[in-house]
């Protein structure tokens, strides 16, 4: 089996301190048939704070910095190992729909092989990751829920992305840190509309396979959606660890491919200068 790891974060990203060259090393020794490093890049977090008077929500910015950084260090290591692995220089937008200006721009950058598409937060709303559930009620967390797959479907009406990042991010969230497991196949009519835009317009998704090493206990999106955008047509499928240290470059990306084969795709779509290559699974 060809394995990839298109879902990668670095120094570069504000929630990282993993060393650029090490990561890239790691990569290497574990035989990747491809490699993206895909660092943040919030975009209604790109100027600093000055930019954003009275924004009380999420601490970090200035994220047009460091989508500057990211960029050039992997474009001069693509010239350094480019005898010795297939790096790919990607970005991880998150809300793009918040800031389209901003969106924009940085999908327009010539340096870009490879670019997914997130979605983090809501508008005027924490990260996911740092909401506190116990203070939510069921009908609060179904609304949640109900929103953030609008603003997904909004997302992918927007797609200017190659593949639409961790379809059920929010979980990771409720579920580890509280508990919490809804059921959102209630929403599996916008979640079906949001793959069938997807297809229509050659996007692809991504199998992350970060709650696999987690508590969580499985992939974002699982078996269940993966079949479900292939049954609407969608032919490309990305599998990423969502790594923040060398360590887990490549963790579950085995399971995550075998998630893809079990769907029914037989290739990963592997993305340079915004083109897709495939790569045979097995």
């Amino acid at each position: 089996m060809e394995l990839i790891d298109c879902h990668t974060h670095t120094q570069f990203s504000v929630d990282s301190e993993a060393d650029i060259e090490e990561c890239i090393e790691r990569a290497i020794g574990l035989g990747l048939a491809a490699y993206a490093v895909t660092d943040h890049c919030e975009c209604n977090r790109w100027y600093s704070q000055e930019h954003y008077p009275g924004e009380t929500v999420y601490p970090y910015f200035d994220f047009g910095r460091d989508f500057e950084s990211s960029l050039s260090a992997v474009t001069e290591l693509k010239r350094k190992y480019s005898r010795r692995i297939d790096l790919i220089c990607g970005v991880e937008l998150g809300q793009a729909t918040h800031a389209p200006d901003i969106a924009d721009m940085a999908v327009s950058d010539p340096r870009l092989d490879f670019v997914i598409g997130s979605m983090h937060q809501l508008p005027k709303t924490e990260d996911f990751c740092f909401l506190d559930y116990s203070q939510y009620t069921e009908a609060e967390i179904y609304d949640l829920c109900r929103r953030y797959f609008e603003e997904i479907y909004k997302l992918c009406q927007w797609g200017k992305f190659d593949v639409l990042g961790h379809l059920t991010y929010l979980l990771r969230y409720m579920k580890c840190g509280y508990g919490i497991d809804p059921d959102i196949s209630r929403f599996d009519d916008i979640i079906a509309e949001s793959f069938r835009l997807l297809a229509q317009n050659g996007k692809g998704i991504e199998i992350n396979t970060s709650g696999i090493r987690q508590h969580f206990g499985g992939a974002f999106p699982g078996l269940k959606y993966a079949k479900l955008f292939r049954d609407l047509g969608g032919e490309m499928i990305s599998v990423g660890s969502d790594s923040h240290t060398p360590e887990d470059i490549g963790s579950g990306v085995r399971e995550g491919a075998e998630i893809a084969y079990e769907a029914g795709f037989r290739y990963y779509a592997v993305f340079r200068k915004r083109k897709p290559g495939f790569i045979k699974i097995m």
